[in-house]
């Protein structure tokens, strides 16, 4: 069992920047690859952004791409999301989760999924 627990969502202004974090726990992080999803309200969860296990690999969602970023630190078992210049429309709950797979943006092959963490941009 790998458990997964997201921080640092709030509330923001249209333009600015909120750094999540995603720490891991149960088993070896640097044996699974990464993953950041979204949902908002009355919508089906979304893609943000992957990470391989080595962190040498990343993948965006065509959304995000240019201004958020995806890292991971295995020596911390920790997986981050940099959000920058965000926008109304990035308003979700934002969720990490993990596989062993491969770096992926289907939610399919996520194995183990966090709680969530509250995003909301003010326009």
């Amino acid at each position: 069992q790998v458990q997964l627990v997201e921080s640092g969502g709030g509330l923001v202004q249209a333009g600015g920047s909120l750094t999540l974090s995603c720490a891991a726990s149960g088993r070896t992080f640097s044996n699974y690859a990464m993953g950041w999803f979204r949902q908002a309200p009355g919508k089906e969860r979304e893609f943000v952004a992957a990470i391989s296990r080595s962190g040498g690999n990343t993948y965006y969602d065509d959304s995000v791409k240019g201004r958020f970023t995806i890292s991971r630190d295995n020596a911390k078992n920790t997986v981050y999301l940099q959000m920058n210049s965000l926008k109304p429309e990035d308003t979700a709950v934002y969720y990490c989760a993990a596989n062993r797979v491969g770096y992926s943006g289907s939610a399919r092959v996520y194995d183990y999924w966090g709680q969530g963490t509250q995003v909301t941009v003010s326009s």
